[in-house]
C-alpha cells in the first residue's frame, strides 16, 4: 500500500496525495502488480491506520477538501535516496526481480545509468542494518538471481512467480503491461480531477 502511494507520487504528482478511493484503485490495479490483489475499503483503511502508527504514512488535511488524503513518508522514515526509493517501490509492487528488470521498470521514477548502478544501490540496501533488500538464490528455470525487499520479512515462495510463467519483463508481456498501467494511471488522474471539480462546485 505504501508502494502504491510512492508510485502515484512519482508518476502522477498532480493528483497526489491520494484520496481513499484513489488509493484503493492504485492498490487493486491489475497490471504492473505481483501479486494482483482485490482489497476492499475496510482493508485499506485498517492498513492505513497501521502505517500511520508505524510512521510511514500521514493524513493530509486541507480546509477546501471534502475528503482526507494520504501521503507516504517512507523516504523520511528510512532515510532513502530517490534511487533507493524507486527500487524498493518496484520490489514491493511487483515482487522479486532481476537487476535488469528493475532498471527497466523504474525508468520513469529514476533513470539509472546502467545495470551496475542498480546493483550498487541494491547492495547498499542489502548492507543496511537491518537489511532492506536481499539477493535471492537462483530458482529452478531462472537464468538470473532476483532481488527482493525485506520490509515485510523474508519473501515466501508465493511471492515468486511460478516457473515458466510469463513476466512483465519479458519481451511479449512488457509493452502490453506498461500500456495498461499507463492507461490506469490516466484514468485515476481523470477521476481525481473530476472529484476536485465536484468539490469545488459544492
Amino acid at each position: 500500500m505504501t508502494a502504491a502511494l510512492v508510485e502515484k507520487e512519482q508518476l502522477t504528482p498532480d493528483n497526489y496525495p491520494l484520496s481513499m478511493n484513489a488509493l484503493l484503485m492504485a492498490c487493486n490495479q491489475t497490471s504492473n502488480r505481483h501479486p494482483v490483489v482485490d482489497y476492499d475499503q475496510h482493508t485499506v483503511a485498517n492498513a492505513l491506520e497501521n502505517l500511520k502508527a508505524a510512521g510511514l504514512t500521514r493524513v493530509v488535511y486541507s480546509k477546501g477538501m471534502r475528503v482526507d488524503k494520504y501521503r507516504h513518508v517512507l523516504h523520511e522514515a528510512l532515510h532513502l535516496s530517490q534511487p533507493e526509493l524507486a527500487l524498493l517501490c518496484m520490489l514491493m509492487l511487483r515482487g522479486p526481480q532481476t537487476a535488469a528488470e528493475l532498471r527497466s521498470r523504474t525508468e520513469r521514477m529514476h533513470a539509472f545509468s546502467d545495470q551496475r548502478e542498480v546493483e550498487e544501490v541494491l547492495g547498499g540496501l542489502a548492507g543496511r542494518e537491518p537489511p532492506l533488500a536481499a539477493l535471492l538464490p537462483r530458482q529452478p528455470g531462472q537464468k538470473e538471481q532476483r532481488w527482493a525487499h525485506l520490509l515485510a520479512g523474508e519473501p515466501s515462495p508465493d511471492d515468486i512467480a511460478p516457473e515458466g510463467a510469463p513476466t512483465a519483463g519479458s519481451s511479449s508481456a512488457a509493452p502490453r503491461g506498461d500500456r495498461i498501467g499507463d492507461l490506469e494511471d490516466r484514468v485515476a488522474a481523470l477521476e481525481a480531477r473530476l472529484e476536485t471539480l465536484e468539490q469545488a462546485r459544492e
